[in-house]
């Protein structure tokens, strides 16, 4: 007998900020959450699973309409076999008011209490509750019922487990804690990287089953999971993701010509291509090093993120840009450096001493984030608010003012 266990669908969740920079082709990011649990449904027709878990959110919030409930249904017609799942902070009780009555196939575990659902002619027995609130502050799994001697126990939880702080923290609880309940498998939420908590019994964050924004790196997808005379043989990672992010650091440390840097980014984007294996892979590119050619990349960051995107198009029509990042910085001061720019660049820096200067320098960038006009696709700029942002910048406003007076030179 094999099952799926799958997690955080986030179905029409649209993909972070990509709508407004128009970089990215419109067919690469249409429905892409839909097209992903489509994928779900196809891969438990073909592996003949016996039942799917979805562990919690598989809505990302309230509907906009009625389609998004009406394409779940049409896919769980698809499926035509059972599917149990159970409500986390996204799609929680409170959160969704629109309804549909769920398929006759889909089981939705209480909000109210732990609640136990089996299936009888496969002997297995699952366990769980839906989040009533987005905010559940306690260990519900301490509730869940005992396990039933003689079938195969699984939990559904959606949970923070013993997470660091990275995500929101919901029903927190310990690895040690859900493996003495004495359940064969937990199927987890919640947490959207990949991770495999305890073994025997098996406590597993199968992720999200599609990327939405350019933190969420890598194969998304869910789990098959396979038993055996009541117990668990095998556990897999199966990608169900239409397209995948991915984040790069190019490294330009002693390019002297922007030919230097087009080649090393012809490089690098080559060699990344092949991680979208075979679908779409939109990369967050980030220019580090220490390069002469620094001051000449703040200067004009349009031209090397316009190269970056030529560059990609010409390997791959599959690969896109979805942001360059500029965090190279200037070389360090050859022996033979000219004292007359090294004292230049002292007294440039020392402005910054005086409080008059920086309270002035503050107010002008306010006046100057009230004046500067949105570039559709753009953040806005951070501009600098306080004397410490001020001071940030010192270096690279120097390098601006140092290029500036070398292109004017004779």
């Amino acid at each position: 007998m094999k099952f799926l266990h799958a997690a955080d669908i986030h179905l029409d969740s649209p993909l972070a900020g990509l709508s407004r920079r128009g970089t990215i082709p419109a067919h690469v990011t249409k429905d892409c959450t839909r097209r992903a649990f489509a994928n779900l449904i196809d891969l438990a027709i073909a592996e003949d699973v016996a039942f799917i878990v979805i562990a919690g959110d598989l809505y990302d919030g309230e509907w906009r309409d009625f389609s998004t409930g009406l394409f779940f249904a049409a896919e769980m017609r698809r499926l035509g076999r059972p599917c149990i799942l159970i409500r986390g902070n996204h799609d929680a009780a409170s959160v969704i008011t629109r309804a549909l009555e769920p398929p006759p196939n889909v089981t939705v575990l209480s909000a109210r209490r732990p609640e136990t659902v089996r299936l009888e002619g496969l002997g297995v027995a699952l366990h769980g509750q839906s989040f009533p609130n987005r905010a559940v502050p306690e260990d519900i799994s301490a509730g869940y019922p005992a396990p039933i001697a003689g079938m195969l126990n699984i939990g559904l939880l959606h949970t923070s487990a013993n997470d660091p702080g990275e995500h929101e923290t919901y029903a927190p609880c310990t690895p040690d804690s859900l493996a003495l309940k004495g359940y064969d498998y937990w199927a987890l939420g919640h947490i959207h990287i990949r991770a495999t908590l305890h073994e025997r019994p098996w406590i597993i964050f199968p992720g999200n089953i599609q990327g939405r924004n350019p933190r969420e790196t890598g194969a998304k997808g869910c789990v098959l999971v396979e038993a055996r005379e009541g117990r668990i043989v095998s556990t897999e990672f199966r990608a169900l993701d239409v397209l995948r992010w991915h984040r790069a650091a190019i490294e330009l440390a002693g390019a002297e010509a922007f030919a230097d840097i087009a080649a090393r980014i012809r490089f690098d984007l080559a060699a990344l291509a092949a991680e979208g294996e075979g679908r779409p892979l939109i990369v967050r590119l980030s220019l580090t090093g220490a390069t002469p050619l620094h001051a000449a990349l703040l200067a004009d960051p349009d031209r090397i993120e316009a190269e970056c995107r030529a560059v990609a198009a010409a390997i791959s029509g599959d690969l896109h840009i979805e942001r360059v990042r500029i965090e190279t910085t200037e070389p360090a001061s050859s022996q033979g450096s000219v004292e007359q720019a090294d004292q230049l660049r002292g007294t440039f820096l020392a402005a910054l001493d005086d409080p008059e200067t920086q309270a002035r320098l503050i107010e002008l960038f306010r006046d100057l984030a009230k004046e500067m006009p949105r570039q559709p696709g753009r953040p806005a700029p951070a501009l600098p608010g306080t004397v410490e942002e001020l001071r940030a910048l010192a270096a690279d406003a120097w390098s601006l003012v140092a290029h500036g007076l070398a292109e004017g030179s004779p």
